[in-house]
Formats: C-alpha cells, sequence, structure tokens
C-alpha cells in the first residue's frame, strides 16, 4: 500500500483538473435538462408504435444541447456503439459512394460493417460503397499529405475514431479532431465527416459536433449512460444526416418518428445527468492505474499526466502469461461474478482471441471498470471504466499484484 499512496500524491494535480472538466461538463448538462423543461411525466416508458412520445423527444432534444449537435437519435433499442456507427453508414452512404478512413484500420467490429474483414452480408463494400484508409504517421500523427491525396470526388464520407481502439496509435484530442475536420472540410466541403465517440463523451468540456462533425454516435453502456443505462445507443449531428441514418434504424418514410420510450426511460435521462461525474471518477482510477504500472516498470499509454480525450488506458505487459493474470485480478475484484475465471475465446467481429475482465452490473457495460486485450504480441490490455475511482484503485492494486506473482512464477 506504500506505492500506492505515494502514487495518490503524485496524481493529486492531475487529478484536480479532472474534476474541474467535470464540473463544466455537469453545468452543461445541467442548463440542458433545464431548457428542456424535464418534468415527472417524461421519465416513463411508453408502448406500442411510441407516437408522439414526449419522454423520447425531451431526451433527444438534451443529448442534442448537450453535444452541440442540431438534432439526436437516442433509442433504447439501439444495441451498441458499432449498431449506432452502422446505422450512420448505411444511412449516408450510396453505391458508388466512397467512405475514407484517415487512420488507419477502424475499430474491430466495424472492420466487418464496412466488409474488410470476414464476409458477413449486406456489409458495406458488398451493396457497392467503396472503401480506403490513409495509414498514420509513424509518431501516430495523421498523414496531411495522405489525406489530402486521398480525398476525390467519390469521397463522401470520412470515418474518424476518437478512441485508440484495440491499437498502438494515440486517441485524438478534439483539438487536433478540429484540424483535420478543418483540412477536410478545405479539401472538400460537402463531405460528411462521421465520428466513432465511443468512451470519449464527456472527458473534455465539448463534443465532436460542436467542432464540425457531421455525425457522431456511441453507447448508452459507455460514457454517456453514467453507469446506470442498461442498454441503448445515441446519434447526434446535423439534422439532415440524423435523419438519414433514423430512417436506417426503421424505415424511410418512418424514420425517428416512432419507436416507444422503454420502460428505464428514467434510467437514461438519470445516467446522462451522472455522467460527468462517473467520468471523472473512470479518469482518476485511470491515472491511478498508469501511474502505478509507470512505477511497477511496464510501458503504458496515455501516461499519467497526459492529456486525454478518452477513458481508455492500455498497459504493455509482455508476454501472454502477464495478459493473463492482469484480466483475472480485475475480476477478483469485480462486484458481480468476481469468482469467474476469465479465458481467451473467439468473439464474433474480432481476428484475435480477446480475453475479457467485466463483473458488471450491466452486462459488456465499459463505463464500469473492465478489462479486455486480444492476445498478441505486444501482449497490451485496454482497462476502461469505474464506477467509483476507490474501487478501480482496488482492483489495479489487485491486478499488479496477480502480474507480479505471474513473473516471479
Amino acid at each position: 500500500m506504500g506505492l500506492a499512496a505515494e502514487v495518490e500524491r503524485e496524481i493529486l494535480p492531475v487529478c484536480k483538473k479532472i474534476e474541474q472538466t467535470a464540473f463544466l461538463n455537469q453545468r452543461r448538462v445541467l442548463n440542458a435538462f433545464r431548457r428542456a423543461r424535464v418534468s415527472d411525466f417524461h421519465l416513463k416508458g411508453s408502448t406500442g408504435y411510441g407516437y408522439g412520445d414526449q419522454g423520447r423527444e425531451a431526451l433527444e432534444k438534451v443529448y442534442a444541447e448537450v453535444f452541440g449537435a442540431e438534432r439526436a437519435l437516442v433509442r433504447g433499442q439501439i444495441v451498441s456503439g458499432t449498431h449506432a456507427l452502422a446505422l450512420c453508414l448505411f444511412g449516408i452512404l450510396r453505391p458508388g459512394d466512397e467512405l475514407l478512413a484517415v487512420q488507419g484500420l477502424p475499430y474491430d467490429t466495424l472492420q466487418a460493417v464496412i466488409g474488410i474483414a470476414g464476409d458477413a452480408p449486406g456489409n458495406l463494400q458488398e451493396l457497392g460503397v467503396f472503401y480506403r484508409q490513409v495509414e498514420l504517421l509513424p509518431d501516430g500523427s495523421p498523414d496531411w499529405q495522405g489525406i489530402g491525396r486521398a480525398v476525390n470526388e467519390r469521397t463522401k464520407a470520412v470515418f474518424i475514431q476518437r478512441s485508440r481502439g484495440y491499437a498502438a496509435r494515440p486517441s485524438l484530442p478534439l483539438r487536433e479532431m478540429k484540424k483535420l475536420i478543418s483540412f477536410l472540410k478545405k479539401h472538400k466541403p460537402d463531405l460528411i465527416v462521421c465520428v466513432d465517440n465511443c468512451y470519449g463523451e464527456f472527458v473534455e468540456t465539448i463534443e465532436p459536433p460542436a467542432i464540425g462533425a457531421d455525425l457522431a454516435a456511441g453507447s448508452l453502456i459507455k460514457n454517456p449512460g453514467g453507469g446506470l443505462a442498461p442498454s441503448g445507443g445515441y446519434l447526434v449531428g446535423r439534422a439532415r444526416y440524423v435523419e438519414m441514418a433514423a430512417n436506417r434504424w426503421t424505415a424511410p418514410g418512418i424514420g425517428a418518428e416512432v419507436g416507444p420510450a422503454p420502460e428505464f426511460q428514467r434510467l437514461l435521462f438519470q445516467g446522462l445527468f451522472c455522467a460527468p461525474h462517473v467520468v471523472a471518477q473512470a479518469l482518476q482510477g485511470a491515472v491511478f492505474a498508469a501511474r502505478f504500472f509507470e512505477r511497477l516498470g511496464f510501458a503504458v499509454s496515455p501516461s499519467y499526466s497526459e492529456e486525454r480525450t478518452d477513458i481508455v488506458q492500455s498497459i504493455t505487459l509482455g508476454t501472454r502469461e502477464r495478459l493473463l493474470a492482469f484480466c483475472r485480478g480485475i475480476q477478483k475484484t469485480s462486484p458481480v461474478d468476481a469468482h469467474v475465471r476469465p479465458e481467451p475465446a473467439s468473439l464474433p467481429g474480432y481476428g484475435d482471441p480477446v480475453i475479457m475482465a467485466a463483473g458488471t452490473f450491466v452486462q459488456g457495460a465499459s463505463l464500469e471498470l473492465s478489462a479486455d486485450a486480444p492476445v498478441r504480441e505486444p501482449y497490451t490490455v485496454y482497462l476502461q471504466g469505474g464506477l467509483t475511482k476507490e474501487h478501480v484503485k482496488l482492483a489495479v492494486i489487485c491486478a499488479a499484484e496477480e502480474v507480479m506473482n505471474a513473473m516471479d512464477g
């Protein structure tokens, strides 16, 4: 516990900055609730088609304002961040259009949606959408010249990923994203910029639509659900493009006008309200994990004192045994399924076996503390979430003990 106390003292200035960001985000969320005149009756669910569902409309009004967007689609029936992003891409792209990724390969599960991994029927390439990508430079920064050359008459949409995913590349801070969006729009003003916002909500004091993104999407069991949303996803952006995505969610001509609010509608409101605080707790836990494992001699990204734009903390452990030990340490300190021993397994959309430690109240909720990793060199684990920083601290200490025992063995 001596090292933990030293780390706590070292990270105190960083944690204070995180709390300041949380205060600003909480004020923005509160103001959006007040302007939408959220009332008790908005917290109820509805049935059937959900025509004229005032609770659903109020929630989407709040989301649009919080994210700096013209319009939002927030539905409990969107099952994941990948689902939300797929709605965006299938909504805005047509046969003959080109999708350009400017940070190399997108996140694993989105590769199947595009059609560059696996052979899932109905993917974008099968439907006649072209795909190109520009790799990052060796230092992880955008290849501005390469991007400029890649944009052409056929390019309809550009995909930007805020978080690192299962990759060594750095996450993309919003100030850098703003430069990238401005650069793209100068080359082709009618480009549609679509942002994978997963893991990034409320880490900074603004969101992608406020800096020029046309669409941004994510999952409610990540940051914006505040640890309370049991399911759901969202997309925000320009009204026209949100409408096009909504037509994929239901059907053309129906769009967002139907879809009953779920019985857990209150949790979607309450989770969003709590999100700035809970995200700050997760961030402070990630900062502790980064410095603790730095002190133990492991490579981490980002460093404890680096600027952050998402809640993901990567720790490179070097061997398969240490990787498995880390995840088992996280599982041991979970409030749910602490007795379960995680093992690597094949998962849909992933090219390598993946090990996941996640004793969460909501299955797969990444704002709750979890750790997962593709079992491949250099054996990097991705830690994210934590409803309380105290829980993250306890779990990180346990994981470190398991790793050190694996090294001794």
